[in-house]
């Protein structure tokens, strides 16, 4: 406690203050950014804007330990993206227990991690005052949620929002890893447009279930990672179907081959389906994903062979 604080400074104001000031509602906090521009201000921040615009794009730069880096999107919400990147993680490395896996958080505003992967705590700092990621079910991972309290939101502007992803991404010593599964926020925005031109991305896995509603935005987060030269592994198709426990019907709750139909129109492959099941919700509300605490579940092999695909598609590491 306290020394990780001094090192995440966002545009000069600690977390703590959240870019200002912290505000106590009950048992949490709010955190507002409250700085009020002048005249002045203002047309420095223009002047500012103007010199970065005209730089272009910023030169990627590889995260330091780390050899290849999969992220796992979603153009909707509640697709079930969280899930499937945390039990990806956990499949790259039952697949393969050679291998060093961590787990990358960057959904600053509804981080999903530390309540999956059963962590809660502050990262501890390396000499070098970089932040060491927690460790549970031998995966490093890393979330916003570790910097701040559970229920607080995190109200943020989209500057202190990039720096965030900024820290995350370059002041955590991740040592040294051979796959880094990163859990992107739902939509096309500026964090998916941060990530994919700071750092090379070996590839993404889009998930979706096969709902048109659903697929309308996979089709729009496929299309994203194109323009930005990031090379798209495959799709998900999760929540593919619903057996009853009991009669073992089968329903297709969301659709059938949603996903299918959509990977035809952008020529790419569906590397696998998931059943929408109790086990999978269950073990994730616990924090203990299917992958780990059910690993002979049909669900749990349906993990295993997408990670299996994913592995299968990636370009050569980097040297």
């Amino acid at each position: 406690m306290g020394s990780w604080q001094r090192l995440l400074l966002f545009g000069g104001v600690s977390l703590r203050g959240g870019g200002g000031t912290s505000v106590p509602l009950g048992r949490s906090q709010v955190l507002v950014c409250r700085r009020q521009l002048s005249g002045g201000d203002s047309e420095t921040l223009k002047q500012r804007r103007s010199q970065i615009l005209s730089r272009g794009l910023p030169k990627q730069k590889p995260i330091q330990g780390v050899k290849q880096v999969i992220v796992v999107a979603s153009g909707k919400g509640g697709v079930g993206k969280s899930t499937t990147a945390v039990n990806l993680a956990l499949a790259l490395a039952a697949n393969d227990s050679s291998k060093a896996i961590g787990l990358l958080d960057v959904d600053v505003y509804g981080p999903s991690i530390p309540k999956m992967m059963n962590l809660k705590g502050n990262p501890e700092l390396s000499q070098d005052n970089l932040m060491r990621p927690l460790l549970n079910y031998g995966i490093a991972c890393m979330s916003m949620g570790f910097l701040v309290e559970e229920t607080a939101p995190v109200v943020w502007r989209g500057l202190m929002v990039m720096s965030a992803i900024e820290k995350l991404l370059r002041q955590v010593d991740w040592g040294h890893l051979d796959y880094l599964v990163v859990d992107m926020p739902p939509g096309t925005g500026d964090v998916q447009l941060s990530v994919s031109q700071n750092i090379p991305i070996s590839g993404a896995v889009i998930v979706s279930t096969p709902q048109d509603i659903a697929l309308m935005d996979a089709h729009k987060g496929a299309e994203m990672f194109r323009k930005v030269h990031v090379p798209v592994l495959g799709l998900v198709q999760n929540m593919s179907v619903f057996q009853c426990p009991k009669c073992k019907h089968k329903t297709h709750i969301f659709g059938a081959d949603g996903a299918r139909r959509l990977a035809r129109t952008l020529d790419l492959d569906v590397l696998g389906d998931i059943p929408l099941h109790l086990n999978i919700r269950e073990t994730s509300d616990t924090g203990q994903p299917i992958v780990f605490s059910q690993p002979e579940s049909d669900e749990a092999k349906a993990y295993l062979r997408i990670a299996a695909e994913v592995v299968k598609r990636l370009p050569p590491p980097l040297k």
